[in-house]
């Protein structure tokens, strides 16, 4: 991404080294663990310039590497964090070792599953979680009970729970199994389990929940546990950006052109056979040749 004449905001710095998301970027800064040019901040109201030295906890700030994005196949049981009080295992605990440091692009709850993004780009993770950007995010929903047209209606035209106000969450009845039955709901923000309280306002818990897309990506038939890289072709047609740009080589580094090859002559054509001078017969050896 380019910087402007003043510089970048150094939460938007540090998100794009993928060390953090912008939002916990800001409370490193806030305690007091990011320094530039060795002089620490208080405030993320400071603009990075090129030029200056970056570090957090006391390391430097690593080069931004080029963006990146996978999907991964979050298990029930799994915590969306990087540390838990309690000690349960986090999503990133489980992740393959062969990943790079990354962070979520917003979160499943300990007992959801499903898709979940993650990436090496804190801006990126905030411009996919911003409700600004317009991604739907799908689900399916097991609950007990069979709600009423009434409810999905109600459901659709947004809702206040314990103060709280949600936008419209399309929801569609798929099966009902005695006295169970699946949901396909569609939301745009998503707050925190914005799904399973909504849905116990009217009497109704969730026993389940899968996310099956999250915008254009979809679960598909990723299996649970698994992780799958979105190719960068994907990755910029989707979110528009940019390839990264190859530096050039010195021009000593770069490969000689072959020398020219020179033009082959043509072979001077054989005269028609007609125009050849016609060959002497050789003289005809008899018997009596042969006895002398």
């Amino acid at each position: 991404m380019s910087e402007t004449r003043d510089g970048e905001r150094i939460a938007k710095v540090i998100a794009r080294a993928g060390v953090a998301s912008r939002r916990d970027a800001e409370k490193l800064i806030a305690e007091g663990r990011v320094a530039v040019d060795g002089k620490v901040l208080s405030s993320p109201a400071y603009n990075v310039v090129p030029g200056q030295t970056v570090t957090v906890n006391g390391k430097p700030l690593p080069e931004a590497e080029p963006s990146r994005l996978w999907l991964y196949h979050k298990p029930k049981g799994l915590v969306t964090s990087h540390r838990d009080p309690q000690g349960r295992t986090t999503v990133f605990a489980s992740l393959p070792a062969s990943l790079p440091r990354v962070i979520s692009v917003g979160r499943l709850d300990y007992n959801s599953e499903g898709l979940l993004l993650l990436t090496n780009d804190g801006e990126i993770a905030r411009r996919l979680e911003l409700p600004s950007t317009g991604w739907l995010r799908r689900y399916r929903v097991r609950v007990h009970g069979a709600p009423a047209q009434t409810v999905l209606d109600r459901l659709d035209q947004g809702i206040t729970v314990d103060g709280i106000a949600y936008g419209s969450i399309k929801a569609t009845v798929d099966k009902v199994q005695g006295s169970n039955a699946w949901l396909t709901m569609t939301l745009r923000e998503g707050k925190n389990r914005e799904i399973r309280k909504v849905l116990e306002f009217f009497g109704m818990p969730v026993s389940r929940l899968i996310r099956v897309a999250y915008g254009p990506f979809q679960l598909g038939q990723l299996e649970e546990g698994a992780v799958r890289e979105v190719t960068g072709k994907v990755l910029r047609e989707q979110l528009g950006i940019k390839k990264p740009e190859k530096a050039d080589k010195p021009d000593a580094d770069k490969p000689k052109p072959a020398p020219e090859k020179p033009a082959r002559e043509k072979p001077a054509r054989e005269k028609p056979a007609a125009a050849r001078p016609a060959a002497k017969p050789k003289p005809r050896t008899g018997n009596a040749d042969r006895r002398r």
